[in-house]
């Protein structure tokens, strides 16, 4: 069976694309930070009859890292990395005038160099898939200007310049950073708390990600509207 590993997967988005490649017999190695919920969601994953691994830490701490391409190499090997944890740098979203330096760094951190760490830790595995990919996760922030978005917008942006060399560097993998538009997560609760408008549940953008998994086009940026739009 193929192996997935798939960070930031105890909820939201990570969680709903961790319940679809179960459903198609996927593999599973899972992170995340809260211990309880990511063990609730491995239990509830393991239902599809796949085999699940639920490894708590932090993408920061290169030991972590470590662990869990270890625990993929024991499921057989490493088909796809799902780089999906996030951090904003401030919760609630400030203007740069505001952004706290360690703010920054944590958004970087996490979003850009633990997600390069974990690259380069499972590159030999994927290199021996035969169809080996990665997916980051990024944002239009990465792209558009919008107030109080900046750091987590500017570590999105380094996070998607990354994943384009990687595609360039290395042409047996896929390497698609993918846009998942707006959802309704905890992440942009906590980012712009007094936002209630309605949005799309993570489960909608989905097919998005199974699409290029199916399909495999060209490594590059990719939002999944786009990709939803010749279903």
């Amino acid at each position: 069976m193929p192996v997935a590993i798939i960070t930031g997967a105890s909820k939201g988005l990570g969680r709903a694309l961790g319940a679809a490649l179960a459903e198609r017999g996927w593999d599973l190695v899972l992170d995340a930070r809260t211990e309880r919920v990511l063990a609730e969601t491995a239990e509830a994953l393991s239902g599809y009859g796949t085999r699940v691994e639920a490894l708590p830490g932090d993408v920061t701490d290169a030991a972590h890292r470590a662990d869990l391409v270890a625990a993929a190499r024991k499921l057989g090997g490493l088909d796809l990395l799902v780089h999906n944890a996030s951090a904003l740098g401030a919760e609630p979203l400030v203007r740069l005038e505001g952004l706290s330096l360690e703010g920054l760094r944590r958004a970087l951190e996490v979003n850009t160099v633990a997600a390069l760490g974990l690259v380069q830790e499972g590159l030999p595995l994927l290199r021996r898939s035969g169809a080996g990919a990665v997916i980051t996760v990024s944002s239009d922030a990465a792209a558009e200007a919008y107030e109080t978005w900046g750091g987590y917008g500017a570590s999105k942006a380094a996070l998607d310049h990354l994943a384009a060399v990687l595609g360039e560097e290395e042409p047996g993998l896929r390497v698609w950073a993918v846009d998942p538009g707006d959802m309704a997560t905890d992440l942009y609760a906590a980012a712009v708390p007094d936002d209630d408008a309605p949005r799309p549940a993570p489960q909608s953008v989905v097919p998005a990600f199974l699409k290029l998994l199916d399909e495999r086009p060209a490594s590059g940026r990719y939002g999944a509207p786009s990709l939803l739009e010749g279903r």
